[in-house]
């Protein structure tokens, strides 16, 4: 018999990318929304596909995800980010895991576009990500803002078929989501007791765009390569720099 499967999604004005992605799970027994104060149409596009829409002020990634997984009914859990896609491939691996599965979570690829391009290099892919998991076998962790499940039992699976990511539509977008990011790690940082020298910022820095762009060989993707790398490196900084500041003045972002 195969296992029911609830689908979490966690949105935040996500109009422009709602539909697509739930016009690639509507297949799920269940879809769960916690929505955290959209003002756009991303609720009411939601509505056309679930009646389980949540509202949740933001707490954090990992508490936002955390809370879609409580909400689900079923044992089986697939997260999903808006702006993320499960091809028929995958939906085609997701099933047949779950006639018979063998671990209690699951790892695929996932293949991530900037700009327009699927990036191959610079740590883009195939960046496997833990997305489909037994509920009562799971948790988040990880730092904020960046969300990951962590297995109790150890035991994980991989499926080859990929997951598409469609990151970000123009640089601007990618500066500005990089700033939140970088101001919600670094708080985090902060509440966990670290800190950073000044001089060590740079360093950092610096060694953010060698590892993106050379050692992970980004300059075999051109042009976007070069920016993804930049942008990385300015993330680093700004992550830094905002936790340097944190600790010298002791108070939140």
């Amino acid at each position: 018999m195969t296992e029911r499967l609830s689908v979490t999604i966690i949105t935040l004005n996500e109009e422009k990318n709602i539909r697509d992605c739930l016009e690639s799970i509507k297949w799920a027994d269940e879809i769960i929304v916690v929505d955290s104060g959209s003002t756009d149409r991303t609720v009411d596009i939601c509505k056309e596909y679930t009646d389980y829409v949540f509202f949740n002020p933001w707490p954090g990634m990992n508490e936002q995800k955390a809370l879609a997984m409580q909400k689900a009914t079923n044992q089986w859990i697939l997260n999903i980010d808006a702006d993320e896609r499960v091809t028929p491939e995958l939906r085609r691996d997701i099933l047949k895991v779950l006639e018979k599965p063998e671990f209690d979570g699951y790892r695929f690829p996932r293949k991530n576009f900037f700009l327009g391009r699927w990036m191959r290099h610079g740590g883009w892919y195939p960046d496997h990500v833990l997305r489909l998991f037994r509920k009562d076998s799971a948790y988040y962790g990880g730092i904020n803002p960046h969300d990951r499940v962590i297995i109790k039992t150890g035991k994980v699976g991989n499926i080859d078929a990929p997951l598409l990511h469609f990151t970000y539509n123009s640089f601007a977008q990618y500066i500005s989501r990089q700033n939140s990011y970088s101001s919600s790690a670094a708080l985090e940082l902060f509440k966990r007791g670290k800190g950073v020298h000044p001089v060590m910022i740079p360093l950092r820095t610096l060694w953010k765009f060698i590892e993106t762009f050379i050692v992970k060989r980004g300059f075999l993707d051109g042009s976007h390569g070069l920016i993804a790398a930049m942008g990385a490196s300015y993330s680093t900084f700004q992550k830094y720099v905002k936790l340097w500041e944190l600790n010298r003045i002791g108070v939140r972002l």
